[in-house]
């Protein structure tokens, strides 16, 4: 009897240093890219997919991975109607050059924009498996500057903030049209 005891004492205090395991959920929400849909300039209510979209960050060798399977310069290459670009976690400002029609061999349909976005930053608690999160406000006065390094005129001709608290990804914060 005192065998059985001393297991079963043995045995509860095995389980009593049990922790629950750490692993974050891949449904649990994370700090949000900054989501931008395309639009038809000509019909402003219907989506438009832009033609060999590349994004690159300021000072970054490389572009946006959009295609992870894809080779060489082509997994930085997009043609869908919405896109989702991360925001820098250590700072309050992030510059993206955007270029449409890239790689073409007719350098007149090649045409860059660059927009640098100013925003605020809240870390917010998540839990102990996944730790903190960012969310971002886009600045009120001026969430955004467009310009046009090469001077061949600006592709995005119209661009609308249209969520400027960017917490979730299931939503779209600006529209631009071209």
């Amino acid at each position: 009897m005192k065998k059985i005891i001393a297991f079963l004492l043995v045995f509860a205090f095995g389980l009593s240093s049990c922790e629950k395991d750490d692993i974050c959920d891949p449904a649990t929400p994370t700090t949000p890219r900054l989501i931008i849909s395309f639009y038809d300039i000509n019909n402003p209510t219907v989506k438009k997919k832009v033609t060999r979209l590349k994004v690159e960050g300021a000072d970054q060798p490389n572009g946006i991975i959009f295609n992870e399977s894809a080779l060489d310069d082509e997994k930085y290459i997009t043609n869908a109607d919405s896109i989702g670009l991360p925001l820098r976690t250590d700072a309050d400002t992030v510059t993206y050059k955007f270029t449409l029609n890239y790689g073409d061999t007719n350098a007149s349909l090649v045409n860059i924009d660059v927009l640098k976005f100013d925003y605020t930053r809240q870390n917010i608690y998540v839990s102990r498996a996944c730790g903190f999160k960012t969310i971002f406000q886009l600045n009120d006065q001026v969430p955004f500057i467009q310009t046009d390094p090469a001077g061949d005129g600006i592709w995005m001709q119209d661009i609308a903030p249209i969520n400027k608290h960017i917490e979730f990804e299931d939503e779209t914060h600006l529209k631009v049209y071209f």
